[in-house]
């Protein structure tokens, strides 16, 4: 709990949030880490549901992986568990410019700048993405299934999460379990790409480990689906980008084209997934959400291939460009992608 207030008074003497958005945040998480249960103690109850019992024993056993072969020290994250009496233990408001993709961010002492404000309540986050509305913003409010206190906590596993498959929520661990160790402020690109490419190395390597080509099969299904989705948007990115950099961008166009990428990709059938994503505003808001995570995958694997697959080895080269300056930084990343294309 010292811990909590500290990150309480950071906040407060940065002057970018108002006192009622930090007195929401520090109350919500407070009340979330006082609901957890030690997941040892609910796996030895004689009355525990078999399917929570299995979905436990999975994140045990990928923390414990993870700590073994991806050497991420776990410390006390995914000991615990919460059920929420809500869908999400967070909701994020993004919101963007009218006519224009690049996102409004808010900045903290110890995330720097990110693209959203997190909420623990629905209604708060409804209310603050009202107001962003009502200043001309587009807005998308999104529930978050997990959220990482980067280390300062023992960040408990939520039932949000359980609606996940067993290689899923291995994927959530080393993907959350990155982030505490290895996070640069201000970078989403960085931090999400770092974390998903560790999150698919960390997939790679648990099947391989214990022969179960079956389901690593069904994991890289599941990542071709989400890469062919997110090609979909980023495409449709780049012709708004188009549109607004015209001399007559309009409602009317931005509406149009809105229409024709939600037809197109339902138009591929419910075997395309992400029918949900699709079901939203499609606005700038929205479309600004997607991308980030895999930005620099291939700068990574280009990286982790130089290093003949040591994770060690590779891991200190990132701490190196985490010292780096942005420019610097960007730059060694590109040239990285650029023998990963050749």
């Amino acid at each position: 709990m010292k811990r909590l207030w500290v990150i309480f008074a950071l906040l407060m003497m940065s002057g970018c949030q108002t006192l009622g958005y930090v007195g929401q945040a520090a109350l919500g998480h407070a009340r979330l880490m006082a609901s957890r249960e030690p997941i040892p103690e609910i796996l030895a109850s004689p009355t525990l549901d078999p399917q929570l019992a299995q979905q436990l024993q999975v994140v045990s056993q990928a923390r414990e992986f993870a700590e073994a072969n991806l050497f991420l020290p776990a410390n006390g994250s995914f000991t615990y568990y919460v059920s929420l009496d809500q869908p999400f233990p967070v909701w994020n408001v993004f919101a963007a410019p009218r006519y224009s993709l690049t996102p409004l961010s808010w900045c903290f002492p110890v995330a720097g700048c990110v693209s959203y404000r997190g909420y623990f309540s629905q209604e708060a986050a409804t209310g603050f993405a009202g107001q962003l509305a009502s200043d001309g913003y587009d807005v998308f409010v999104a529930g978050a299934e997990a959220y990482s206190t980067l280390g300062w906590f023992n960040d408990p596993l939520t039932s949000a999460v359980l609606w996940r498959d067993n290689n899923q929520l291995r994927a959530l661990v080393f993907h959350e379990l990155v982030h505490q160790h290895y996070y640069l402020p201000g970078d989403t690109a960085f931090n999400e790409s770092l974390a998903s490419f560790i999150e698919q190395q960390g997939l790679y390597r648990w099947h391989e480990a214990r022969g179960e080509p079956s389901t690593m099969t069904q994991y890289q299904a599941q990542e071709q689906r989400q890469r062919e989705f997110i090609d979909f948007v980023l495409g449709y990115r780049n012709r708004f980008a188009e549109m607004y950099a015209s001399d007559a961008p309009s409602a009317a166009r931005k509406q149009a084209l809105q229409t024709e990428m939600r037809e197109e990709w339902l138009g591929r059938g419910e075997s395309a997934g992400y029918q949900g994503f699709f079901a939203g505003p499609l606005n700038n808001a929205q479309l600004s959400t997607v991308g980030s995570y895999f930005d620099w995958v291939p700068a990574f694997e280009q990286l982790l291939a130089e290093e003949s697959g040591s994770l060690r080895r590779f891991y200190a080269r990132v701490e190196h460009f985490m010292r780096l300056p942005d420019d610097k930084r960007r730059q060694a990343l590109n040239e990285l992608m650029q023998l990963k294309a050749d």
